[in-house]
């Protein structure tokens, strides 16, 4: 039987090329994106390139969670099957921004919109098992900090602040995820998919684009970094492997914060009332 996978931002960089991967492996591959023009491009050069015919572009804006919400009940009814949900979109930015819904941009599109996405469609994962989640995390998580009387960020923004409070949330969602999973054949992994050359962050202009164009010639490639997520998503030996995170396809340490099982499960309780969900 073939495999579904749903991916978020899969419409360029390292959810591209995860895209690109699992076609050729033969999984019905659902890109979830923001842009669908951006969307459908990638599509078509996915479908030249692997000559899949089973690729879907759905609609989502993970800075609105109506706009997550919608996507979970879409895909809900229009599909028999969820085998592999990859939490892949993330960005990075200069100046503090907040959402429709009131929360800081980078929090709620790299973190909690990936919480409320991934728990809507538990029950579908559940009903697929053995199936898998696999979080795009970073290794940025390692001097994150997870702010829990400034959440959003309010008090002394800066860009690296967020973005390390974002990974390092992921992998204790991660962690935190697998223990409430455990004997359910679902299981979550999160990785560092490496230093990857992609769009994000490239703001034209800002300090952040000029670093980041400056590091580039140390980055890895979409391609390369893809390979950790797609090894996560497809790799029959890792099959009950669950709760772990890992790099360059090997399970790897992540900082000691993000093994704190109290914070883990104190930003879950704190997520679930952002969203109104029950804990």
């Amino acid at each position: 039987m073939e495999k579904t996978v749903l991916i978020t931002g899969a419409n360029s960089g390292i959810g591209k090329e995860t895209a690109l991967g699992l076609a050729r492996l033969g999984f019905d591959v659902v890109m979830a994106c923001r842009s669908r023009e951006k969307g459908e491009e990638a599509m078509d050069e996915i479908r030249q390139k692997s000559g899949s015919k089973s690729l879907e572009l759905m609609s989502v804006d993970l800075a609105d969670l109506a706009s997550v919400r919608k996507l979970a009940g879409e895909y809900i009814s229009g599909h028999p099957r969820l085998d592999v949900l990859v939490n892949n979109a993330g960005l990075i930015l200069t100046k503090r921004t907040t959402t429709v819904d009131g929360f800081e941009t980078t929090f709620q599109v790299n973190y909690l919109s990936h919480f409320l996405l991934t728990n809507l469609l538990l029950d579908e994962l559940r009903k697929d098992a053995p199936s898998r989640i696999v979080n795009v995390s970073s290794d940025a998580h390692t001097s994150g900090h997870i702010y829990f009387d400034d959440l959003q960020c309010a008090n002394g923004y800066s860009a690296f602040k967020s973005y390390g409070q974002s990974k390092l949330a992921q992998v204790l969602f991660t962690y935190e995820l697998a223990r409430r999973l455990a004997g359910t054949k679902v299981d979550v992994n999160c990785l560092h998919p490496g230093a990857v050359a992609s769009n994000w962050g490239r703001h034209p202009g800002s300090w952040l684009s000029v670093g980041l164009r400056l590091a580039s010639v140390f980055e890895i490639s979409p391609a390369k970094g893809a390979e950790t997520p797609i090894y996560l998503a497809s790799e029959p030996k890792l099959e009950g492997v669950s709760g772990k995170y890992f790099a360059k396809k090997r399970e790897a340490k992540s900082s000691p914060a993000s093994y704190d099982e109290d914070a883990g499960r104190r930003l879950w309780n704190v997520s679930c009332q952002l969203l109104g969900m029950a804990q």
